[in-house]
């Protein structure tokens, strides 16, 4: 903490001089714009199995199939049906000139029309190649569709589905979803700062500090994931702009309420700023520095994608926190004061904090603390009694929050088909085991077919159809059921992919991530603040009561997601990723009172103290916990169910820790314990002399405003 203010002082001194201020903003516009204006393109990959390690079966099918003819190749998938009624001669005369058209397009030649047992439903395989980039797919899929739509007999409807069909409905879901994002990120942020501060012109400020701050870090993660050859997709990009913002304007509303507070004590505008900086500029590095290091514990990750939001997320909060630290206080100083205008913080006005209504929550916590700190305890068990009965795990079929043909394609397919036709498993081995690993196969429980789709000289690639659902919990058991089998096949060497084969890969990639990860986040979030507070008792509190927020939060959302919106069940990555930014950002609240409460703590006691720092702080931390989960909510405009259980789940854990925890539970634990909270630092040890009662400070005195 001595290291921070030091560096905080100097950072001070530098940017609140008349000409300095100027020098940082102009120093600033120039570096941004370089870097904006070289960075590039960030690195992509169009790999479905691009975020799975190496180690992964159906990571080694991928590789061994781009040996095999046809192995390089994405199919789409046309299903012809006719709303439950057979399908007649027309509707084949139809589905024949339809392959003759997309013959045109196809990388290969296309399928006879493959008829379904009642003969209600007929597909056609088009292949397309597995290596085009997802535009080029959208565009020959947009062909397909385009082909397929015209000239059907009446009644008749074709769908295109299949890896392709759904690869371009991804990409066609995110077409301006990003953009869409910011422009409500920002209406968003924009509005609650008006709100926040009731000035016509003080939100600009922060909201354009905290928008550069944007632009630089995309164009910093542009470069950075060229450098580590890490992928960055476009969910990433919504996550990175969303903390960026969240964060960046948490950070702002800290200082800027500092400041004003400042303002009512000193003349001098400036020397205002250099303390403000001084005293929160701290508590906004340790901040940003928990998160940062939190999120760096992804790189432990094995899904690439957790890795790429985890180095992406920590360049964004560390150029978010550069631009609080170092340009919003210079674009501060060139202000002065009339940018609070119409309510100018002038020297010796009385703070309305102090005796405001957080003072009165405060005094309401001190007469009960142990009925408050019971009542809390009470609403987030039943918060988190949400999670019984919860399962892990979205198929393809629902992961969509809008209407995407090939999904409906998919659901058309399951109803005529076996239920595994549309995602057939793969199961590539060495060519002189053919026959028993097809007899190992077929005698599997829940295989309703297998057969031969590709040789070499030394390979052979079978196609499995499962009977149960893809992505249900028997498919994942038949594919376990599956590899037991093929691998007690000698010499057979056989490996088990295809696109259930990885989404069971993922989830058990996001289990193993969930429980190495998680104690590492714990381990650096309790670091800090160990170093941060000087106390062992204090860190252990706070991480204790982030993580009952998390297990509150998560479980009320499951009862939303479940019972109310109809949702399957939680994403693989949901628990991780919201773990992480709940704790992470959601620790920042409690490091604002915390820091507080030390440094009151000082001068009038520990109880005192932390009565003091929730009458100060409740208002801007409130403001920040508001701002924070709607802009985590605001990635419900992207059309990905996964992206919309995030924001759900850590918008409402703010919600928690900045209403419930930060308020009531907290100051509730320092008042029971009282200095012991603080132990073994030196303010465990004694009470400051002359300590104060609970009344209300005395207002400073009046002195000349210098602007």
């Amino acid at each position: 903490m001595t290291v921070l203010r030091a560096v905080g002082r100097w950072i001070a001194g530098t940017v609140s001089g008349r000409w300095s201020a100027w020098l940082v903003l102009l120093v600033a516009a120039a570096l941004s714009g370089t870097l904006v204006a070289l960075a590039g393109p960030a690195r992509t990959s169009d790999d479905p199995t691009g975020a799975l390690p190496d180690s992964a079966e159906s990571v080694q099918v991928a590789a061994l199939q781009r040996q095999l003819p046809g192995g390089q190749l994405n199919p789409a998938l046309v299903v012809y049906s006719r709303d439950g009624a057979a399908l007649g001669a027309p509707d084949e005369a139809a589905m024949a000139a339809d392959a003759a058209a997309f013959a045109t397009v196809a990388t290969g030649p296309v399928s006879p029309p493959v008829f379904s047992p009642d003969r209600r439903a007929a597909l056609l395989a088009v292949p397309l190649p597995a290596d085009a980039g997802a535009e080029a797919t959208g565009e020959v899929v947009d062909r397909l569709r385009a082909t397929a739509a015209e000239g059907l007999p009446a009644g008749l409807t074709a769908q295109v589905t299949g890896g392709a069909g759904f690869r371009a409905d991804v990409a066609s879901a995110f077409d301006g979803a990003n953009l869409t994002l910011l422009l409500v990120t920002v209406a968003v942020v924009a509005g609650l700062l008006i709100v926040t501060y009731r000035s016509p012109w003080l939100w600009l400020v922060p909201l354009a500090v905290v928008g550069t701050a944007d632009v630089v870090a995309n164009a910093l993660i542009a470069v950075v994931s060229r450098a580590v050859d890490l992928p960055i997709d476009p969910s990433t990009t919504g996550i990175v702009d969303v903390l960026v913002f969240g964060a960046g304007t948490n950070y702002a509303l800290l200082l800027i309420a500092r400041y004003r507070e400042e303002l009512r004590r000193r003349p001098d505008r400036r020397d205002a700023l250099r303390r403000a900086l001084t005293s929160a500029g701290p508590a906004v590095a340790a901040s940003a520095t928990t998160v940062v290091l939190s999120l760096l514990t992804l790189t432990t990750a094995v899904l690439r994608n957790d890795r790429a939001i985890g180095v992406a997320g920590a360049v964004g909060i560390t150029t978010a926190a550069l631009f609080g630290l170092i340009v919003l206080p210079a674009a501060l100083a060139v202000c002065g004061r009339g940018l609070f205008w119409p309510f100018v913080p002038r020297p010796g006005q009385p703070d309305p904090t102090r005796t405001g209504g957080w003072a009165r929550v405060g005094a309401v916590v001190a007469r009960r603390p142990r009925a408050v700190l019971a009542g809390a305890l009470v609403l987030l068990l039943l918060f988190a009694a949400g999670l019984s009965g919860a399962r892990l795990g979205l198929s393809k079929t629902e992961q969509f929050r809008v209407r995407a043909e090939s999904i409906d394609g998919l659901a058309t397919l399951s109803r005529h088909f076996p239920a595994g036709a549309a995602d057939p498993t793969v199961v590539v081995a060495r060519a002189g085991a053919e026959a028993p690993l097809l007899t190992a196969i077929t005698d599997t429980p829940g295989v309703a077919s297998a057969r031969p789709t590709g040789r070499t000289a030394d390979l052979v690639a079978v196609d499995v159809v499962l009977t149960a659902e893809p992505d249900s919990t028997a498919s994942y058991d038949t594919i376990r059921a599956v590899r037991d089998r093929v691998d007690a096949v000698p010499d057979a060497q056989a490996r088990v992919g295809g696109p259930v084969a990885a989404n069971l890969d993922t989830r058990d990639a996001a289990v193993r991530d969930l429980t190495v990860v998680v104690p590492l986040i714990l381990a650096v979030v309790l670091l800090v603040l160990l170093v941060l507070l000087r106390s062992l008792v204090a860190p252990l509190v706070l991480v204790a009561t982030v993580v009952g927020t998390f297990f509150a939060a998560l479980g009320a959302s499951t009862f939303l997601f479940t019972q109310v919106l109809g949702y399957a069940a939680l994403d693989t990555s949901v628990p991780l990723l919201s773990f992480l930014f709940l704790v992470a950002l959601g620790v920042d609240y409690n490091i604002f009172l915390a820091t507080r409460a030390r440094e009151e703590a000082a001068t009038e006691g520990t109880r005192r103290g932390v009565l003091t720092a929730l009458a100060v702080t409740g208002g801007v931390i409130t403001s920040a916990g508001i701002l924070l989960a709607a802009v985590f909510a605001v990635l419900g405009v992207l059309p990905l169910v996964t992206l919309t259980e995030i924001g759900d789940i850590v918008g409402l854990g703010v919600l928690l820790d900045t209403l419930l925890v930060r308020t009531l539970l907290v100051p509730s634990i320092v008042l029971l314990l009282g200095r012991r909270f603080w132990w073994p630092g030196r303010l465990s040890r004694s009470d400051p002399p002359g300590d104060p009662s609970l009344g209300t400070l005395p207002t400073p005195a009046p002195a000349v405003a210098r602007d």
